[in-house]
């Protein structure tokens, strides 16, 4: 009974820590109650998180290095500029949060709610977005390199620039999606679905097409030297212009 109750008293003295210096590293935060947090800097390193309620919070440029933060629920939360590094996130919810020019580099993003956030100029190298909800999700000029997403949802988001060289990305759905001068160099795209998807000036060199979708795709200027497993067959109504690199054997009708 002691025990219990000084575990109570001591999760509660780490709320009252973080509320009154914008900081709690290593500390325990797991259900916590935690919407009206608005700090600018703050230390969460290691902090463990779990099923946390930061519905709205603000907790911008903040280091939350390794942090714990499974199933945590940040929807609309302002998360910009922040280091989430080796951070735990799977399941997280993260609908129409901010986390621009954040670094998320090796973190395990597995079948987080990314509806609608905003992600532009974030770094996700070898990350773990398998299964992630990013539909009409803001990623432009967001690094994805070495990421594994598989079965991502990109419906309707915005990619332009970004970066997916060398990412796995099988059965990923852009259907929709605007990747202007994106980046998909050596990428895994079998199986993916590109229904009226805006490649334009994208680069996919080397990119493994085996069993993608190309319905209505527009591909102006879009580099496809040396992809493996393109099927013409799977290529319906698509579109190219002069500056459309492709393979071998493959023509495409001219854009509007």
């Amino acid at each position: 009974m002691a025990s219990g109750a000084q575990f109570a008293r001591a999760d509660q003295v780490s709320v009252d820590k973080l509320r009154a210096s914008g900081s709690c590293p290593g500390c325990d935060l797991k259900l916590s109650e935690l919407r009206d947090l608005n700090t600018n800097e703050g230390d969460l390193s290691k902090a463990v998180m779990r099923e946390a309620d930061l519905k709205g919070a603000t907790l911008t440029n903040s280091n939350l290095r390794q942090a714990d933060l499974r199933r945590a629920e940040l929807e609309r939360a302002n998360l910009s500029g922040s280091d989430f590094t080796y951070a735990q996130m799977r399941g997280i919810d993260l609908e129409k949060a901010n986390i621009s020019g954040s670094i998320l580099v090796e973190v395990d993003l597995r079948n987080a709610d990314m509806a609608e956030v905003e992600i532009s100029g974030s770094d996700f190298t070898e990350a773990d977005l398998r299964s992630v909800n990013l539909v009409r999700a803001n990623a432009g000029g967001a690094i994805f390199r070495d990421a594994k997403m598989d079965a991502a949802d990109f419906e309707r988001a915005k990619l332009d620039r970004a970066d997916f060289t060398d990412a796995r990305l099988p059965y990923a759905d852009f259907d929709r999606a605007v990747a202007t001068g994106a980046i998909f160099r050596g990428a895994n795209l079998s199986g993916a679905r590109m229904t009226s998807a805006d490649l334009s000036d994208a680069d996919l060199t080397g990119a493994n097409l085996e069993g993608a979708l190309l319905r209505h795709t527009r591909l102006s200027g879009t580099n496809l030297t040396d992809v493996r497993g393109l099927d013409p067959k799977r290529i319906i109504n698509a579109c190219g212009d002069s500056k459309t690199r492709l393979p071998k054997g493959i023509k495409l009708k001219t854009c509007n």
